[in-house]
């Protein structure tokens, strides 16, 4: 692994067309600059599922900078990412919170930490087709959408505490949107949080009694796990949202870079695993990469790892300040209630997305049927209770995709009444001058 870092061009100035690579680096002002534009763009991704969870928010801080170190020295350096809290754990935290307590909620972040590792560690030794033959884009965008949609009850709960509070963090979230491009564009939920915050604040909404109180120093509070095989449940379709996520991830940074990265794929999945499994450990929330991370590398053309690795540092330091994390807790509900009204429903959207970047036919009944059927059973929160184990709506919804897919496909090869994905006349040729979500990425990095 090399740590270092060759300077680009005279390292002040990006060439049109040009990136700075992930081996190179601008001038160190400007790289420690862009890093901590990492930090600030990522504290709504960061924050918002401690807030919603009731997780201390400076410990999942302390373990993001931890994961982000440790996902830069697993992939060799070669792959720029913030690892940040992951939205799609925020049900199965708040359902197994609420039966077994805080700890609870804990372990299955931990069994979810090593699930993926194993995958990960799968994916290195064996390559990444089998990934596509058992989460084909279907199955992949439906688990998505179900497990934003699933949330829907839950920012409608924190909407209805302060209503009117909520209406403003949201209409700030939208306006500033479609107002600003750039880097302001990009961080609509967090100037959206900061805009209900200060009104919040105007209405005398927020209690300030914590912060006065807490130190400007100290460590991180910790909690250890527990498991309990009533709740672990939960949490197993949460590992393929991750894998979904990382994927998309190194494929977005392979394109917009032109470089090859398909042997970081199963790095990239076992240093999230890591990141999580250790999150797990102390009571930090699961971790994952994000479309910030893409958005501020495509708008500043810069993916050096040196820019992370300053993102890393400068949030291990802010996980040391108590009274930082009693300002990030004051958040009012109202607040949460704007911002997640429109986060939970974009979940939703980027598992809509997935189908149309990948161009899944929905006239044939085999993908019809896998999506409708478990985007029912999470919106409506399907429950099965087995003995002492309960499922419900994401895990449910997430088995029945994958057996739906599967069985369907099955039966139709078996029956004769479905094609033969894997036959050469059943794949559609890929667009002209190169694969279809290679341009996409690329136009979108333009």
């Amino acid at each position: 692994m090399q740590l270092g870092w060759t300077k680009h061009g005279d390292g002040a100035h990006v060439a049109p067309g040009e990136v700075v690579a992930p081996g190179e680096r601008l001038t160190w002002p400007r790289t420690i600059g862009i890093g901590l534009q990492h930090v600030v763009a990522m504290f709504g991704a960061t924050f918002l599922v401690p807030l919603i969870t009731g997780f201390p928010p400076s410990t999942t801080l302390f373990f993001s900078a931890i994961g982000t170190i440790g996902f830069l020295l697993i992939t060799g350096n070669r792959l720029p990412s913030y690892l940040g809290s992951s939205f799609a754990f925020i049900a199965p935290i708040g359902a197994a919170t609420a039966s077994d307590g805080q700890s609870a909620a804990i372990g299955g972040i931990f069994v979810t930490g090593v699930l993926l590792a194993v995958v990960g560690l799968v994916v290195h030794l064996a390559g990444a087709r089998w990934i596509d033959v058992v989460m084909p884009p279907v199955v992949t965008g439906v688990i998505v959408a179900l497990i934003g949609l699933n949330l829907a009850p839950a920012a409608w709960g924190n909407f209805q505490v302060a209503p009117v509070t909520a209406v403003v963090t949201l209409v700030a979230v939208v306006l500033v949107s479609v107002l600003f491009r750039g880097i302001l564009g990009r961080l609509a939920i967090l100037v959206g949080v900061l805009v209900g915050y200060a009104f919040a604040v105007v209405r005398g909404e927020v209690d300030f009694a914590a912060v006065g109180e807490a130190a400007w120093f100290g460590a991180p509070t910790f909690t250890a796990p527990s498991f309990e095989p009533g709740v672990l449940g939960l949490f197993l379709p949460v590992v393929f949202v991750l894998v979904a996520e990382n994927v998309g991830h190194v494929k977005s940074v392979a394109a917009m870079t032109g470089q090859d990265l398909d042997d970081r794929m199963g790095r990239a999945l076992l240093a999230d695993g890591v990141a999580t499994t250790l999150a797990g450990t102390g009571g930090g929330s699961g971790t994952t990469t994000y479309a910030e991370n893409i958005g501020v590398m495509a708008a500043t053309r810069v993916y050096s790892t040196a820019a992370y690795w300053v993102a890393g540092a400068g949030a291990l330091v802010l996980s040391f300040s108590p009274k930082f994390g009693e300002v990030v807790n004051t958040v009012p509900a109202g607040v949460l209630g704007g911002v997640t009204t429109i986060l939970y429903g974009m979940i939703g959207v980027l598992g809509f997305r997935i189908w149309v970047q990948n161009r899944v036919d929905f006239g044939d009944p085999v993908n019809l049927t896998t999506a409708a059927v478990p985007l029912v059973v999470a919106i409506a929160n399907y429950t099965w209770t087995a003995g002492d184990l309960t499922f419900e709506g994401i895990a449910l919804g997430t088995a029945s995709a994958l057996v739906l897919y599967h069985g369907m496909r099955w039966i139709g090869r078996w029956r004769g009444t479905t094609p033969d994905l894997a036959s050469p006349a059943s794949v559609a040729p890929p667009a002209s001058g190169g694969s279809a979500k290679g341009d996409r990425e690329t136009d979108r990095a333009d």
